[in-house]
């Protein structure tokens, strides 16, 4: 298996928490961080769904209606984005990740990945306790491009 012989054990266990979660297959992605500057995260991750073939919203309070990055629609925050997409992806700060992850339940979103970095405790237990499949201390881009995560691929 590909999967095991890059990384090693403990991403092994990390490939089973996502399967658990029914993170594999996935079409739309909102990447809360999202940047217009290619040296950051936020513009790494985006970039990477989209040429995935994911259908991305990118979220940044910087943005106003009809903005892009790279051809990706921008919008201000969680609450403007048309439609609820079925992953969001954290590449903030903790403290912004706490705040979000409470947008996500009013919302109905039911899967977050926190980017390394992102998450904390708090944030981690509160998606939890409320029904919220939740991944971190992962970087989602490994996973796609080691074929963990399928686009469009539903059961």
């Amino acid at each position: 298996m590909l999967i095991m012989s890059v990384v090693g054990t403990p991403f092994v266990l990390e490939v089973r928490q996502v399967l658990e979660l029914n993170m594999r297959e996935i079409d739309s992605v909102a990447v809360v961080g999202a940047s217009r500057d290619p040296e950051k995260y936020g513009y790494k991750v985006l970039m990477d769904l989209k040429n995935g073939g994911y259908k991305a919203f990118a979220i940044n309070p910087g943005c106003v209606e009809g903005d892009e990055i790279e051809g990706v629609p921008c919008y201000p925050d969680l609450l403007s984005i048309p439609n609820v997409p079925d992953l969001l992806i954290t590449v903030v700060p903790p403290k912004v990740t706490e705040k979000i992850v409470r947008q996500a339940k009013e919302l109905g979103i039911e899967k977050i990945w926190m980017q390394p970095g992102s998450e904390s405790e708090y944030a981690i237990s509160f998606s939890e306790e409320n029904g919220i499949g939740v991944m971190h201390n992962a970087c989602i881009m490994i996973f796609r491009k080691e074929g963990v995560l399928k686009k469009g691929h539903r059961p």
